[in-house]
């Protein structure tokens, strides 16, 4: 059995824990959905001798990405269950909180493109928030994620037993996130630009009512519990 999210260790940082798990030291690297491409940034200051393609349905982001360019970080629109790119091309991919992004009926395609890209022996990085905790009661008021998050893990644990990748290793930890207020939110969490929530008038209030008794004098603070998979493909 998992420890509770509050008995997780805490973490402010997941590019501590993407260094101590696989080397970051000059290595191709895909992001499959990268979103604004946060860890991707900060990874590239740290190992300036590793260069990152990173993957976007969104075209709203992208064009946010392309705004605010970056040496040796490349963006190109597409999904993690059709990677645009040849076999063996990649030492590490990483995958973070977008796997269950992914519909359903591909996340085991979705797997095995990531597999494909790697070179052999390169890593799959695979994060992905818990089922569990305030922040996700919270979200399931709009957008309940128990369904896809579960999807998730048993795609991997498929594709580990049809030999697609090999675990190395796993790690649950808990990240701090901060709201300045309920508007703030609103705009990350309930209104992203990938997803319309059909977020109505009753929703927005009953998620408010359910943001309140959390905020302070300085907004809100939570934690999300993530389990984190790194994994190989075989040599």
């Amino acid at each position: 059995m998992s420890p509770a999210p509050e008995k997780l260790p805490p973490i402010d940082d997941e590019l501590d824990v993407l260094a101590d798990m696989v080397p970051l030291a000059a290595q191709e690297i895909v992001e499959l959905g990268c979103g604004a491409a946060a860890l991707a940034r900060a990874l590239l200051e740290r190992h300036p001798d590793s260069r990152v393609t990173a993957l976007e349905v969104d075209q709203r982001q992208q064009a946010k990405n392309a705004a605010a360019p970056r040496p040796g970080l490349s963006f190109v629109t597409g999904v993690a269950q059709s990677i645009p790119f040849p076999d063996a091309r990649f030492d590490l991919a990483l995958m973070l909180k977008s796997l269950h992004h992914v519909p359903l009926p591909s996340m085991a395609r979705a797997l095995r493109e990531a597999a494909r890209v790697l070179r052999p022996g390169g890593h799959l990085y695979v994060s992905e928030p818990i089922y569990d905790g305030a922040l996700n009661e919270l979200i399931r008021i709009y957008n309940d994620e128990g369904v896809v998050r579960a999807a998730a893990q048993a795609a991997l644990d498929e594709a580990l037993r049809a030999g697609v990748l090999e675990q190395l290793a796993e790690r649950r930890f808990q990240m701090p996130v901060h709201f300045a207020d309920f508007a703030d939110f609103e705009r990350r969490m309930m209104r992203p630009t990938y997803a319309d929530h059909r977020i109505d008038d009753t929703v927005l209030d009953a998620a408010r009512a359910a943001f309140e008794p959390h905020r302070g004098a300085a907004g809100a603070d939570f934690t999300r519990p993530m389990h984190v998979r790194v994994l190989r493909r075989p040599s």
